[in-house]
């Protein structure tokens, strides 16, 4: 697999340069301990990264311009003692699904964001890389869609299957690269 993602230039190596030394009175010392030089391509990750991020307030916005005005009909009390069940047992379930998304957006894309960091960091942010990250992203961005307007349970239960799986392999191929 590694030798079919380095042919069809799929994987981008780091470019990095060893430690520079300089004479320090009787011992050399690195004048940096290592430089790495990211390329335009090598840093591509972190346009999907901003993409999920510019999305996930995109929901809070949706979340906020559906809730407030449900809260305001039902005429609810800002009652501190109420719990979160409390307040959603109150609300209408398509005004509930917009703040369940925006909640799963603060779940599991944590773990994309902390790929595609070290990702980037290691000057592998390229390639194969980038296209499971926008992989992601777009199903992320699907998978809200559906939730927000229908929420049909399988079909959104599939949708998250398949974004968990692009998340797999991109964490995966990120270990190939930094091991």
């Amino acid at each position: 697999m590694a030798g079919f993602v380095k042919a069809f230039g799929l994987y981008e190596a780091p470019i990095a340069r060893l430690p520079a030394f300089r004479e320090t009175g009787s011992q050399a010392m690195p004048s940096n301990i290592l430089e790495i030089t990211y390329s335009a391509r090598s840093l591509a990750i972190l346009q999907p990264v901003v993409a999920l991020v510019l999305w996930s307030l995109v929901m809070e916005v949706w979340l906020y311009a559906t809730r407030i005005p449900a809260i305001r009909a039902a005429r609810m009390p800002m009652d501190p003692t109420l719990t979160a069940a409390d307040l959603a047992a109150r609300l209408p379930p398509s005004v509930r699904w917009k703040a369940d998304n925006y909640n799963h957006l603060m779940e599991q894309p944590t773990i994309f964001y902390a790929v595609c960091l070290a990702v980037a960091v290691a000057g592998l942010g390229g390639g194969l890389n980038a296209w499971l990250a926008w992989g992601y992203v777009a199903l992320r961005v699907v998978h809200s869609l559906v939730q927000a307007i229908a929420n049909p349970i399988m079909i959104r239960f599939s949708i998250f299957m398949l974004s968990s799986i692009v998340l797999a392999a991109l964490a995966i191929h990120a270990a190939m690269g930094l091991f």
